[in-house]
């Protein structure tokens, strides 16, 4: 896990210090209606995923490259936090989110 979203996480109230990242492999017993990719090479690098689960992707910029050559842990964080943020906003209009989607455009 990256420390830095784990802090941008921490702010918002959401404890991710004793989680730690999972190739889709340990997953497999999972069975998904939904997957959801988020990460910039998603949509090009994106794992199959067993059985009958629907997939979309939403690319999102990716934090550590964007805040690469920050000087320092808190000139980062602005990075890792805008992406936090669209992402909840994403979240919280899954549903509409969703059918946007299908329709072929970006959130």
């Amino acid at each position: 896990m990256n420390r830095l979203a784990i802090r941008a996480m921490a702010e918002v109230g959401v404890d991710l210090s004793s989680h730690s990242s999972k190739h889709v492999n340990d997953l497999a017993h999972v069975p998904f209606d939904l997957v959801v990719t988020v990460c910039d090479s998603a949509n090009q690098t994106c794992p199959r995923f067993p059985g009958s689960a629907k997939v979309v992707h939403v690319g999102f910029d990716d934090p550590p490259k964007l805040a690469r050559n920050a000087p320092s842990d808190d000139d980062a964080m602005p990075h890792y936090r805008r992406v936090r943020d669209e992402i909840r906003r994403f979240i919280e209009t899954l549903p509409e989110s969703l059918t946007t989607l299908s329709k072929g455009a970006h959130p």
